[in-house]
């Protein structure tokens, strides 16, 4: 089953033309890694896929973004429902400056869950899910500032799971932890692949070729190949793609 169809999507800053005819088609329940040098519109278009964009001044986007058939920029979608279905997480933990508890009650709560016990069980069932409440449990009134960078980042997967999403975007979510901790968010987005649909930009070459389905390579804002991730790793099709790969450029 298709979760995205991305059609012809360009997208402008001003003048900068930033992304330039993207096609490409997400798997539902799979992992796809975006990679590409710095500056190559990976985080770009992951942010067109929540209407991230929208937030900033200027920028033009034509084409489709297709979410289970439907394109999340016709006039009449409601973007704050978008956003409760595709989830985001970033490339630095930034967790409220609240408990643990009520940084995974926020969303809820805002979605308009009221009931203690409804919300104790979500934050719990979040918390499990991100392979963080073994850690936590006796914590959950302390400050979530307080948590380890790798916690806090595993306190914001739990938190986007609280909404229970579709799809979770995640914008090199393992760029600013040690390997250790990089490595439980790995096993955690082998996990949640089972439920969710994932999309994540890394830098790491190793990281896309253990966690990802799918991998898409990016250059000056253009899609040069997109495919099973053991294909483009072994056998691309672009020169361009084989050179970044084995470390030529980039």
């Amino acid at each position: 089953m298709l979760k995205f169809h991305i059609q012809d999507l360009n997208l402008y800053y001003g003048e900068l033309h930033a992304l330039k005819k993207v096609n490409m088609q997400v798997e539902e329940n799979s992992v796809m890694a975006l990679i590409g040098p710095s500056g190559c519109g990976k985080s770009t278009f992951l942010r067109t896929l929540n209407r991230m964009n929208d937030l900033i001044e200027n920028v033009k986007i034509s084409g489709k973004v297709l979410l289970d058939n439907e394109d999340i920029y016709s006039p009449n979608v409601d973007v704050i429902a978008l956003r409760k279905r595709i989830g985001m997480v970033f490339q630095k933990p930034n967790p409220f400056p609240m408990s643990v508890y009520e940084n995974v009650a926020y969303g809820p709560k805002i979605h308009g869950i009221r009931s203690k016990a409804m919300l104790d069980e979500i934050v719990e069932k979040s918390l499990m899910s991100a392979a963080l409440w073994d850690e936590v449990n006796g914590r959950l009134k302390e400050s979530a500032l307080g948590l380890s960078g790798g916690q806090q980042q595993r306190l914001c997967i739990a938190r986007t799971l609280a909404v229970n999403p579709e799809v979770i975007l995640m914008d090199e979510p393992t760029s600013a932890l040690d390997p250790i901790s990089t490595a439980k968010i790995e096993e955690l987005i082998e996990t949640l692949k089972e439920k969710y649909t994932i999309i994540i930009v890394t830098h790491n070459m190793q990281q896309a070729g253990r966690i990802s389905d799918f991998t898409s390579f990016f250059l000056n804002g253009e899609v040069i190949e997109s495919g099973p991730t053991e294909k483009l790793f072994y056998k691309p099709e672009d020169k361009r793609t084989e050179d970044y790969i084995t470390g030529r450029f980039g």
